[in-house]
């Protein structure tokens, strides 16, 4: 596929989340399968918007899977970030809960929603999030504010697939393409654009917590061709 229609089919780059006038959290919704990167890109995420100068908090909300709750506080201790966790088995909606609940109390500008890995074809679990984004909406009937779907820049059409179902259980405001370190060059990325409208906002890079950034889509066309 040549530059220019590349550059046809990705959008214009979109301006990061900023902090809402009204002084109340921006709930971030991150989602998606295991083995994407998820957690960690939740974890960085978090990175990136408090070296950008705002308050974050990180909801803990994968509470089927003790490692990831572990995993996403050894992150936050490494980086300086505040977390709010359940008891193992907890309903993740609670969890939600309880961490906008606590964003709201304090102030805090930004709060990021580590939701639990699910195959996309999974009824019930898919079920999940919608039941998730009732409870955010409880206390906020705005919240969520952007919802993201992490996608793995080597898994293929396979992703196309993922983010058709996950948009039906949870609409998507767009992707975080990760792994682009590895062999997978982020061209899913496109067609899922072209096909869904869904665009890449975030770039994982790499292992490092600095290793992540908002999509800019030149230089996103350098890298694939």
């Amino acid at each position: 596929m040549t530059r220019r229609h590349l550059a046809k089919r990705l959008p214009e780059d979109a301006p990061p989340p900023e902090p809402r006038a009204d002084g109340k959290p921006f709930v971030i919704l991150v989602v998606g399968v295991n083995g994407t990167g998820k957690t960690t890109s939740t974890a960085k995420f978090g990175l990136w918007l408090k070296n950008r100068g705002h308050s974050v908090l990180l909801a803990a909300a994968d509470t089927f899977r003790a490692a990831a709750v572990e995993q996403l506080e050894r992150w936050c201790e490494r980086l300086g970030l505040a977390i709010v966790k359940g008891n193992p088995n907890a309903d993740p909606s609670s969890v939600c809960y309880n961490a906008h609940q606590k964003a709201i109390a304090t102030h805090t500008r930004f709060l990021l929603c580590d939701t639990a890995g699910r195959i996309h074809t999974r009824h019930n679990l898919m079920e999940e999030l919608g039941k998730i984004r009732r409870t955010l909406a409880k206390q906020d009937a705005t919240a969520p504010h952007l919802t993201l779907l992490v996608v793995d820049a080597t898994t293929g059409t396979n992703a196309l697939q993922q983010a058709r179902e996950f948009h039906k259980a949870s609409p998507l405001d767009g992707l975080i393409v990760t792994k682009l370190d590895g062999s997978g060059k982020g061209g899913i990325a496109v067609t899922i654009q072209h096909q869904l409208g869904i665009a890449p906002r975030f770039l994982g890079t790499g292992e490092e917590p600095e290793a992540f950034s908002i999509f800019q889509k030149e230089p996103f066309i350098r890298e694939i061709l």
